[in-house]
């Protein structure tokens, strides 16, 4: 990591740290930069505890799916190790998961995924945009109540990919399945998928 883990945290943020070791067998690597600054720390988890919560709008299958493709799509080996590893608890078809990288070749992912994964993309890829067509698509199985869920989903996996990317977080070995990108792969956009 570029930046190196403090020696002693605050009290303020060490039954975060304590949860962590008790859920993943160690402090997940974020949690020691984002550990500097208490209360940022607290923000992002209840940001995302309330965004992966049983209760939410999204599946949890979805919201896996979401997570890991922004993280592939921010090249960040630590998203896409952690958010791996819950997609593959949540997923029962490990060719979906091996497939999420190139998901517009493949007949696994149902329209309402390839609608999200779509739109997934137009926020995350420099130089996309969101179209009215796609959020009118995205209607079809989401109230606007939902749609805001989901994109704020996407806009926080963003930050926290591109926040881990920069300080060089690595990855810590919960997922073992092959589901990073190779560097020349590419995605395709919904125009290019129709010519295929």
């Amino acid at each position: 990591m570029r930046i190196s883990a403090k020696r002693q945290y605050s009290i303020l943020i060490k039954p975060l740290l304590w949860l962590q070791q008790r859920h993943y067998g160690k402090v997940l690597n974020p949690a020691l930069l984002w550990g500097r600054k208490p209360a940022l720390f607290w923000l992002v988890a209840g940001f995302f505890g309330f965004l992966d919560r049983k209760r939410s709008p999204l599946t949890p299958v979805l919201r896996s799916l979401v997570c890991v493709r922004v993280s592939q799509l921010n090249d960040c080996a630590f998203c896409v190790d952690a958010n791996g590893m819950k997609l593959a608890e949540r997923c029962d078809s490990e060719e979906k998961i091996k497939a999420l990288a190139n998901w517009q070749h493949s007949d696994l992912f149902t329209e309402q995924e390839q609608a999200v994964l779509y739109y997934t993309e137009a926020m995350t890829i420099t130089g996309q945009r969101v179209t009215d067509e796609m959020l009118n698509t995205l209607k079809h199985w989401f109230d606007e109540d939902a749609m805001v869920e989901l994109t704020a989903l996407i806009a926080f996996q963003n930050l926290s990919a591109k926040f881990n990317t920069a300080l060089d977080v690595p990855e810590q070995g919960f997922c073992s399945l092959p589901i990073q990108p190779n560097a020349a792969e590419h995605t395709t956009s919904p125009a290019d998928k129709d010519e295929h």
